[in-house]
């Protein structure tokens, strides 16, 4: 799977005492592993390296939603249990700058 698909997969607190089923956007696929962003519907928490999304046909969601790129994790790929969407192309300019601005990179 390609960087910008929105998958299921079974998140886990920041914890480790469990994990939700939810959204994430793959952020990188590296052989059997994928790096993932969290993706949630609470709006009214949100930082500034976070992303607006509206749904669309393209990314397959159903609310507004914001991509938590401060709630990374690397999960192997067969905890994906589907696929919903992708992320329309006009956004991944703004999700790479705000990657670069979350790790303070130039």
């Amino acid at each position: 799977m390609k960087k910008g698909k929105i998958v299921l997969v079974p998140f886990p607190f920041t914890d480790l005492k469990g994990s939700k089923v939810r959204p994430a956007i793959i952020l990188v696929n590296k052989d059997s592993d994928i790096i993932l962003a969290f993706i949630s519907t609470q709006l009214k928490w949100t930082e500034k390296s976070d992303v607006l999304i509206e749904p669309t046909e393209i990314n397959g969601l159903k609310k507004s939603s914001i991509i938590r790129l401060s709630k990374i994790v690397t999960l192997h790929e067969n905890l994906i249990l589907g696929e919903i969407g992708e992320l329309d192309a006009k956004f991944h300019k703004n999700l790479n700058d705000n990657l670069r601005y979350l790790f303070k990179l130039k």
